[in-house]
């Protein structure tokens, strides 16, 4: 069988390393708010070129402080993709301010900038990209609106560990950003974990108390605060794999280069691609009219996919107020498509044998 995602395949090769750190954390009695915590918020932080990282439980918690940390009010609105995990827009609900849809670029399944100023009220507040699947949204049209409007831009980076942009990287192209090193992340950890990544001091002292129960110090509590933190354990993961992350991504491109250049069957449309060594790949994701018989053709064929979603949230009973709402890109997007293995374990033969079945669909 190939696996869509070989967790432990990908989490062995630093199994020597790994136990190392987390055999200091054991031995230190130290297991959060401590140095390994600290490192890793250091070298992430360098990594994505930004001033701060603050390390928090997960990435629905890091987007949610960051709209905390801004201080957005009932009511106010942010800018959303349509097009994106369900996570994205219950950040903008919890803190109970109002998600404005709008439907993604039906060739890079990101938000389609040409359509966001038409949304803008005098409620607007932010504008919230998703870099889906792993591509940078196209940036500049973004800040020219938010600049024109007086808007904060947020990044939910969950899915682009690494992702590029004109030479930046995710997490490093709006005011603040969100990770998220859930384990099947491109850098991910082994449990639930986060970030906020930010150039702005005063945001990122603000986001590290209230993640902290509104605590500047131990019991002395300034804001009504939460309890996320990134614990010792997972941080100490974190720092062991973030150096061959690069690299991880790297493989990931060949595997995509590999599949866009050989998949020739004219019932898949393939992921379009505006830069090649920018996009990370977290998802390769095609489409096709016969999603359903395609997966279970793979699988009869021992090839394992996934849908990545197979309900937008516009459609999810969590959010029934937008039931009238009519997002037929959306719907197109999360009607047709399916998901293809791709990891940095994936051998040739796999990749191989994954386009050969395809083509023969």
């Amino acid at each position: 069988m190939i696996k869509f995602l070989d967790l432990h395949k990908i989490n062995e090769r630093f199994r020597k390393e790994i136990d190392e750190r987390i055999k200091q954390v054991l031995d230190s009695g130290w297991y959060l708010l401590g140095e390994q915590k600290e490192l890793f918020e250091k070298h992430f932080a360098k990594y994505c070129g930004v001033k701060h990282c603050i390390g928090c439980a997960n990435g629905l918690d890091a987007l949610n402080l960051i709209i905390r940390g801004y201080g957005f009010k009932n009511g106010d609105e942010i800018i959303v993709p349509a097009n994106t995990y369900i996570a994205t827009i219950l950040a903008i609900s919890e803190n109970g301010c109002t998600p404005i849809l709008v439907e993604p670029d039906i060739n890079t399944y990101n938000i389609n900038p040409d359509l966001i100023e038409e949304k803008i009220t005098n409620k607007t507040k932010a504008i919230m990209v998703v870099h889906l699947y792993g591509q940078a949204v196209q940036m500049d049209k973004i800040w020219t609106i938010a600049k024109k409007y007086n808007l904060k831009v947020i990044e939910d980076s969950a899915q682009a560990h690494g992702a590029l942009y004109k030479g930046k990287r995710a997490g490093n192209l709006s005011d603040a950003s969100g990770f998220s090193f859930y384990p099947g992340k491109n850098l991910g950890c082994m449990g639930d974990g986060g970030c906020v990544t930010t150039n702005d001091d005063e945001l990122a002292v603000k986001i590290r108390a209230i993640a902290n129960y509104g605590s500047d110090r131990k019991y002395h509590h300034i804001y009504k605060g939460i309890n996320s933190r990134l614990d010792e354990i997972q941080a100490a993961i974190l720092d062991v794999k973030l150096p061959h992350l690069d690299n991880d991504n790297k493989k990931r491109r060949k595997i995509a280069k590999y599949y866009r250049e050989n998949i020739k069957n004219p019932k898949i449309i393939l992921p379009k691609v505006y830069d090649e060594n920018a996009h990370v790949w977290h998802v390769f994701a095609i489409r096709t009219e016969e999603r359903d018989k395609l997966q279970k053709y793979l699988e009869e064929n021992e090839i394992q996919t996934n849908i990545h979603y197979p309900t937008p949230p516009h459609k999810q009973g969590a959010y029934k107020e937008f039931v009238n709402i009519s997002l037929p890109v959306s719907e197109e997007i999360h009607r047709t498509v399916i998901s293809l293995p791709i990891s940095p374990v994936m051998t040739e033969e796999e990749v191989k044998k994954t386009v050969d079945i395809i083509n023969k669909f």
